[in-house]
């Protein structure tokens, strides 16, 4: 992707100060996801996360993974697989719990979202401190999965959270902060 690309993703997406709460500053990326060009060029360039490899299936986390994820199966012509919040699957599911700053959560998959081997690219809207991206990991390994990459339209390096998933793929972002 060429810099100017790049210049124009950074340069849509929008700061919203103290959202959720005071001193945080929230990623927006409702306007790039406006904008037809712009998010014609994020999918572009999430694709582009996948080294050109064979993609079977696109595994996109709930629920702003879901909109790339989806696009990006549209455009490559493979099928899609959620990765949904505990209990919001309609049928067998294998779950995986993970700690979050004041608790836990879940993320669960269905039990025949993927073919043992097939190759996968999972995405996501933020990469923060990773606990979320781990857990899917997880169940699509589980489920014996390919992991190609584990691909994020934004990353927030200070974080940390490459340092928690990259043991199950490699880990790409379009932007980082």
């Amino acid at each position: 992707m060429s810099p100017e690309s790049l210049d124009l993703l950074r340069n849509t997406i929008r700061d919203v100060q103290d959202f959720p709460k005071p001193g945080i500053v929230f990623k927006d990326i409702t306007p790039v996801l406006a904008d037809p060009k712009v998010m014609r060029l994020a999918i572009d360039a999430l694709i582009e996360t996948a080294d050109g490899q064979r993609i079977d299936k696109v595994a996109g986390i709930d629920a702003r993974g879901f909109i790339f994820g989806a696009a990006i199966c549209d455009r490559l012509g493979v099928g899609f697989v959620p990765i949904r919040k505990k209990g919001k699957l309609p049928w067998k599911t294998n779950g995986k719990s993970y700690s979050l700053e004041y608790g836990e959560a879940s993320v669960e998959i269905h039990q025949d979202a993927v073919a043992k081997g097939e190759n996968v690219l999972l995405v996501d809207d933020l990469l923060a401190t990773g606990g979320t991206a781990d857990a899917a990991a997880l169940l699509l390994s589980g489920l014996g999965a390919n992991i190609l990459a584990v691909s994020f339209f934004i990353e927030l390096e200070f974080l940390e959270g490459r340092k928690r998933i990259e043991q199950h793929a490699p880990v790409r972002s379009v932007l980082t902060y």
